[in-house]
């Protein structure tokens, strides 16, 4: 059977899975059109944050998506009502290969038939964790930054991804103000995120050598790039424990990797320390609530 491409979806929702940093800001920017979102997670405590901060921001946000109107949020524990009607279903759990295998074999199993099945997966491209897929055509790595103010986006194929998913989301995505940009072959961290892999990795071994300290590489790099935070501030925005994940993945594929970075990242992840989320992170200046 060929592949159906979603219709109406002014009118249908989107599906988010997973509450966390990266699945509350998706979420932000699918509902800035009016439309509804649903967000789904088996921690209620990490549904309703996510719930506050998208209507909290969605105002704000939607103002600046042209043709945008703030849209509604819902949470559920319950993955068949979050995948109701829903056109897009994008993942954003943790980065870990076999609770992706088998999220998308129950999202393939449980979603619309003409439902685009995404992974925000930020190292692991879709090809390897689609063996209990059915349809693999319908499956695309779209992967996020820090919307609502790093709005690009890059989407993969998995091998086996139908051309035609990847032309509509290239059309329909910018009018949620995001902004796709495609790899054209496979590559394990896509476009942007190899290149910033290698600036984070390189910022962390500066500091595990003892050359420098988080603080001072940020400022250095503030001044000299012109941005308002370095690379230790917007590590712990995404969670050190993320960050660690990411490049335990990259050392598995790639062993001639320094470790010093992995050792820095694990010694803050046991403390405890992970950045916004746990108010403390490579800085202690985050508010509890955060």
């Amino acid at each position: 059977m060929g592949l159906t491409l979603p219709t109406g979806i002014e009118q249908r929702p989107v599906a988010v899975i997973g509450a966390g940093t990266l699945g509350r800001r998706i979420a932000l920017m699918f509902a800035t059109r009016g439309g509804l979102v649903r967000i789904y997670d088996k921690s209620e405590p990490a549904g309703e944050a996510a719930k506050t901060y998208v209507e909290q921001n969605v105002a704000e946000v939607a103002a600046r998506v042209e043709g945008g109107t703030p849209g509604r949020v819902e949470v559920t524990d319950d993955l068949a009502e979050a995948l109701a009607g829903a056109w897009l279903t994008v993942e954003a759990i943790p980065e870990r290969l076999d609770l992706k295998k088998s999220v998308f074999a129950d999202l393939d199993a449980r979603a619309e038939p003409d439902a685009i099945l995404a992974s925000n997966s930020s190292s692991y491209p879709t090809s390897q964790f689609i063996d209990r897929v059915g349809h693999p055509e319908r499956v695309v790595n779209m992967h996020f930054y820090m919307p609502p103010v790093q709005n690009a986006v890059d989407l993969m194929a998995n091998g086996q991804t139908d051309p035609a998913v990847l032309a509509f989301l290239k059309e329909k995505l910018p009018a949620y103000g995001v902004f796709p940009f495609e790899a054209h072959k496979e590559s394990t961290g896509f476009i942007f995120n190899r290149i910033w892999a290698a600036i984070k990795r390189e910022s962390l071994e500066v500091v595990a050598e003892g050359v420098s300290t988080p603080q001072d590489v940020d400022r250095m790099w503030e001044i000299n790039m012109g941005t308002p935070a370095g690379p230790f501030r917007m590590m712990d925005h995404v969670g050190l424990d993320v960050v660690l994940d990411i490049e335990e993945h990259y050392a598995a594929e790639l062993p001639g990797l320094p470790t010093g970075p992995r050792e820095l990242l694990k010694r803050y992840v046991e403390a405890g320390h992970l950045g916004v989320k746990t108010a403390r992170g490579f800085y202690d200046d985050y508010p509890a609530d955060a």
